[in-house]
Order: structure tokens, then C-alpha cells, then sequence
């Protein structure tokens, strides 16, 4: 479950890429993706637990995680991959599990130790690697890879947000008020261009919408949070930590990108920053 989760989330920034590239401008593409996936996993959840109620003053927590973790992050993302790579996002947003700590720690959830800043220093000479790296230079291109780091922030904000919810409420319940909420700002951010999208698009295009909405968005809340549920977060994360590689090589290989020594460095560097960071989390523990 853990595997197919993976590979179904990097899978989806080639998809992505290729959808906005063919037809859909980049907010009305979310608009209708994540409003069909809320219908479906509200469905789903309420089938499952016949309600969605949470008490009033965790209210604000929902509504915040959905500003963080859709709507914010949606903009982000589709606009990071209109202007870079598939394969220069996906490498960037391996850092997110940095940004994750960092804003734990300025709000007071986590005490970072000197060995995490030095694996922090490393995943962000990493990320700069990542943009400087490109082969075409980084000045075309510093607008989505500035977008990316966005992305992967503001996922980094929503993870620490929903944290005190899900001790209170099922990750599926949770799941579907932040995505129901989100998709109200997204479709009122992207209005204008849902209004003017033509829907007149290739076949590709539609097969790679149910894709982007039963894969990442319905499938794999199902598939996460049932695999963690038996091995563990702390493992689950850890292997969740190959979605950016795995995601820059079906953009290599799908869509022809192309991806400098560099950059593939940068990307190293991420991942060893990451294992040092979790190597002295680990230490604490034992």
C-alpha cells in the first residue's frame, strides 16, 4: 500500500505537467480535480463514519489547514509546474519534511538540535543546486522553482497543522473538510479561468484528470493512512522520502525532461540532509 501510495503521488507532477501543457490553465484544472475528488471522498467518508462533525474550537484548525494544504498549495503547485520542470519541482519538494521541523520549531512543537541546521543547510544547498543546476540556466525558470519551494512549505505548514486534529478525529474526516473547504478557495481564486476553459481536449487529457483525481487525491488518502496505521509513521515517512526521485525519473522518462548532474547532486543532497535530520530524531528517541 505504502509503494503503490508513492509511486501514484510521483507519478502524478508528469501528469500534471503534461495536462497544462495540452489545455487546462492551470486554476480551472484544479478547480474541477479537486471538486470532483471532494465529491467522491466526502462520499466515501460519510459512508464510512456517517458524519463529519468536529467540535467548534478546532474549527479554525480545519479551515487553516485548508488554506495551507489546498488552496494555497494548489496555487503553488500548478503554477510551479506551468514554469519548471516536472522533474525540478518533484526534486525541490524532497525538502518539505525540512520545512516541516523548521515551522514545528518556530511555533514551539519541536527543539532543534545543532545536527538538524547543519541537515537543514545541506537540503537547502541542495534545493539551490536543484535551480541552479538546469541546463537552459536558472533565470527562466526561478519563478516555478520560487513556486516550488512555496509547495513545498505550505505542505510542510498543513502537515504540522492537522497534527492536534488527528488526535481527535479519523485522518478521513479530516481529510474531507479540508478538501471540501479548499476547493472553495481554489474555485473562487480560479473562477475566471474555469469560466473560459475550453473543455474541447484531447483524450490523454480527460484519461490523465481521472487518473490526478482517483490516484492522488481519492486512492491514496485511503492507501497512506491505512499503511501507517500498520508499520508506522516514522518508517512510512522515511520511504515516502523516494517520492521525489521516483517522480523526476517518470518525468525523465514520459516527457522527455532532462536533468543536469547538478541537479541530480541537489537532489542527493536533500535526501542526505533528510537522513541526518532523522538519524538524530531517532537518537533522541532511543
Amino acid at each position: 500500500m505504502l509503494l503503490a501510495t508513492i509511486v501514484l503521488w510521483a507519478l502524478n507532477f508528469t501528469v500534471t505537467k503534461y495536462v497544462l501543457e495540452h489545455g487546462f490553465q492551470p486554476l480551472a484544472y484544479s478547480t474541477v480535480r479537486y471538486g470532483i475528488a471532494t465529491i467522491i471522498f466526502t462520499w466515501f467518508t460519510y459512508g464510512a463514519e456517517g458524519s463529519f462533525h468536529v467540535k467548534r474550537r478546532h474549527l479554525w484548525l480545519v479551515v487553516l489547514a485548508a488554506a495551507l494544504g489546498i488552496w494555497l498549495n494548489q496555487v503553488a503547485y500548478v503554477y510551479a509546474l506551468t514554469y519548471s520542470s516536472a522533474a525540478t519541482i518533484a526534486l525541490i519538494l524532497g525538502a518539505t519534511p525540512i520545512f516541516a521541523a523548521l515551522i514545528a520549531s518556530a511555533i514551539g512543537l519541536e527543539r532543534l538540535h545543532t545536527r538538524f541546521w547543519i541537515a537543514a543547510a545541506v537540503s537547502f544547498a541542495g534545493v539551490g543546486l536543484i535551480a541552479l543546476g538546469k541546463s537552459s540556466g536558472v533565470s527562466g525558470n526561478l519563478k516555478g522553482d520560487a513556486l516550488g519551494v512555496a509547495t513545498a512549505a505550505t505542505w510542510a505548514a498543513y502537515t504540522v497543522t492537522i497534527a492536534p486534529l488527528m488526535r481527535s478525529y479519523s485522518p478521513y474526516r479530516i481529510s474531507a473538510l479540508v478538501l471540501a473547504i479548499g476547493w472553495v478557495a481554489v474555485a473562487i481564486t480560479g473562477i475566471t479561468q474555469t469560466i473560459h476553459q475550453s473543455f474541447d481536449l484531447s483524450a490523454l487529457v480527460w484519461i490523465c484528470l481521472v487518473y490526478a483525481i482517483l490516484g492522488p487525491l481519492v486512492l491514496t488518502n485511503i492507501l497512506w493512512f491505512r499503511a501507517v496505521a500498520r508499520i508506522g509513521p516514522s518508517r512510512a515517512t522515511l520511504v515516502a522520502n523516494l517520492q521525489p526521485f521516483i517522480a523526476a525519473i517518470f518525468a525523465l522518462v514520459l516527457l522527455s525532461e532532462s536533468i543536469t548532474a547538478v541537479q541530480i547532486v541537489g537532489g542527493l543532497l536533500i535526501g542526505g540532509g533528510i537522513l541526518l535530520a532523522r538519524q538524530r530524531r531517532a537518537a533522541e528517541t532511543t
